[in-house]
């Protein structure tokens, strides 16, 4: 064996003994626990059980998303839960709009549950399948009517310089009265709130389900 040979057999050999002591000495891989591990309507305390109930008539997603660590603290999660409520189904923004915003939201953090939840919506309040599809491919949608395109504006103005110029304030007030101006600003800064709730918790999509945004994806 000349020697090139022989520097290729040691090469070989020392790369099976350091896999073979990578592998003998390495931890066994294990599925991370969950933060906040789902509970079931069963489990519940006496504290969590009337907000449980409620949620349960509401939520797309059962007592999983951002609930799952809501109901550990019952009584802030029956204030967040009534904002919740007020902020889908009483606000003075129309549906289609009110949904627009949360997606916004959503694609800004990656929210994988909040896309999962609102994408349908959106799309059934009437959001064109091309405006969300442009979203989640953050780009700014093309063909958005004038007041889609001033909440898209608006919401992405106000999150990501942290204020709303006296432009886009101005397009705003021709499009919605004071009201509604007031609750879209809080529907975005709600669904900030969920996003971060869910991050925290590490909370994703449920069990069979397809994420959203792959890994990797921007």
């Amino acid at each position: 064996m000349n020697s090139a040979s022989v520097w290729m057999s040691s090469l070989v050999v020392a790369a099976a003994g350091g896999w073979f002591a990578a592998t003998m000495f390495a931890a066994p891989a294990t599925s991370k626990e969950p933060r906040f591990p789902q509970l079931t309507m069963e489990q519940l305390n006496e504290a969590q059980k009337p907000l449980g109930e409620q949620i349960m008539k509401v939520s797309s997603v059962g007592l999983g998303g951002p609930y799952n660590p809501m109901i550990r603290s019952p009584v802030l999660g029956q204030r967040l839960y009534d904002l919740f409520y007020y902020l889908r189904w009483q606000t003075s923004v129309p549906t289609k709009l009110n949904e627009f915003a949360i997606l916004i939201i959503g694609r800004q953090w990656r929210s994988q549950v909040e896309w999962y939840a609102h994408a349908p919506l959106a799309a059934k309040a009437g959001l064109s399948p091309e405006i969300i599809a442009e979203l989640k491919a953050s780009k700014r949608p093309s063909g958005m009517a004038e007041d889609e395109a001033v909440v898209y504006d608006f919401v992405t103005e106000l999150t990501t310089t942290q204020k709303v110029s006296d432009e886009t304030y101005a397009r705003a007030k021709k499009v919605f009265n004071d009201q509604q101006i007031v609750d879209l600003t809080a529907v975005a800064g709600n669904y900030v709130m969920v996003a971060m709730l869910l991050a925290m918790a590490e909370e994703t999509v449920p069990p069979g389900k397809e994420p959203p945004f792959k890994v990797g994806e921007k």
